[in-house]
């Protein structure tokens, strides 16, 4: 039966009513633009997922489907910090600048001495002086990468919860300023040449070491480590007080206050977390590329605020998910790649970008009016 008695007074609960997860739409949009994707791919000769090489035994176009999954680990990364600087009601421009600094950073301690036989000729230290600073394990490198972003995220959030300036104005404080600071710790030249144990950071096979080679996915590193800190998080975000805290400064901050919540403390707790995901990126990036460079992270932070909005996170607060993100996250890389595959200009792939993020901001707009008229 559609209906049945609950509780006293005759109340009932129409299940029809009961509404759809907004994840579930997310995801239809996904499948929607692969579909679309597939059949333009098919109409000129090809196909976006499949695979149509008759020399090649697979199903699946596996070349593409690893690219996508490669866009989308890195800003994906970022996208899970910037979703729950979103949810509390914040926003933060500054995760593209924090990876180019902490890229940069990270590269200095990750360099090796010699390279084919010679001394490293991007090498950041000089070696008469700094000969320790060459070669050093690979943990150090990933230590002082996890400082700078959390250093980063800790200034953000304590410029936002102690000085009560808008999110929007510290965070692009901190872009400037993290920017500026990549290109003075070089002087705006390229660190590279990383140790063989940095590389594998992000080129390795992670997968097979964890399970004892049953399984392997050589390269995809990044995405796997997207995957679990996904995972992770969504569990956080649902399950903890901190997610709980998180929804209730979003949705009601004077509220969440009255409640005994330490509003201050806990907008610094997400914006540091927000800096260290901004800085495993970064780590990953400067990992997979064998390279550091002051502009690398451009526009990363648009990039992750857009997944996130795609994926359903309301730029208001108190509404959204991890899971939602990372559906954001592959409509955005779908979206790339699919371009690519039919040849689609560069510049027209930005102005569709664009607007998609535009139509997902109006959707949004729409669904708060909805909420509130019902």
């Amino acid at each position: 039966m559609a209906q049945s008695v609950q509780g006293v007074g005759g109340l009932k609960y129409d299940a029809t009513m009961k509404a759809r997860a907004p994840e579930w739409n997310v995801f239809i949009a996904l499948v929607v633009m692969v579909i679309v994707f597939e059949v333009l791919n098919r109409l000129h000769g090809g196909s976006f997922l499949f695979n149509t090489r008759a020399n090649v035994p697979s199903l699946f176009n596996q070349a593409r489907i690893d690219i996508i999954l490669l866009q989308v680990a890195v800003t994906g990364i970022i996208a899970l910090g910037v979703t729950q600087v979103i949810i509390i009601g914040g926003i933060d421009l500054s995760s593209g600048s924090i990876v180019g600094l902490t890229a940069m950073v990270t590269m200095s301690f990750a360099q090796t001495a010699i390279v084919n036989g010679k001394a490293n000729p991007k090498g950041f230290w000089d070696p008469a002086l700094h000969p320790g600073l060459y070669d050093m394990p690979v943990i150090v490198p990933i230590v002082v990468g996890l400082c700078v972003g959390l250093v980063a995220g800790l200034i953000n959030g304590t410029l936002i919860a102690r000085t009560k300036i808008p999110p929007f104005i510290a965070t692009l404080g901190m872009m400037v300023s993290a920017r500026g600071a990549s290109r003075w710790y070089t002087n705006g030249d390229p660190i590279s040449f990383p140790t063989d144990s940095f590389a594998k950071l992000a080129n390795g096979d992670l997968l097979g070491r964890m399970t004892f080679g049953l399984l392997h996915w050589e390269g995809q590193n990044p995405a796997l480590i997207f995957a679990m800190l996904a995972v992770l998080f969504q569990v956080v975000m649902i399950y903890t007080l901190y997610g709980k805290r998180s929804y209730a400064i979003g949705s009601n901050e004077a509220a969440a206050r009255m409640s005994g919540i330490n509003v201050d403390r806990h907008k610094i707790l997400v914006y540091t977390i927000a800096g260290i995901l901004a800085a495993v990126a970064a780590i990953l990036l400067s990992s997979k590329t064998l390279t550091a460079q002051a502009g690398m992270g451009m526009q990363y932070e648009l990039d992750a605020i857009a997944m996130a909005v795609i994926g359903g996170v309301s730029l208001s607060g108190g509404r959204g998910s991890i899971l939602g993100t990372v559906l954001g996250a592959l409509i955005f890389s779908v979206i790339i790649s699919g371009f690519t595959s039919i040849q689609l200009d560069a510049y027209y792939q930005e102005m569709v970008k664009g607007a998609i993020i535009v139509g997902a901001v109006v959707l949004d707009q729409m669904r708060q009016q909805k909420r509130m008229r019902s």
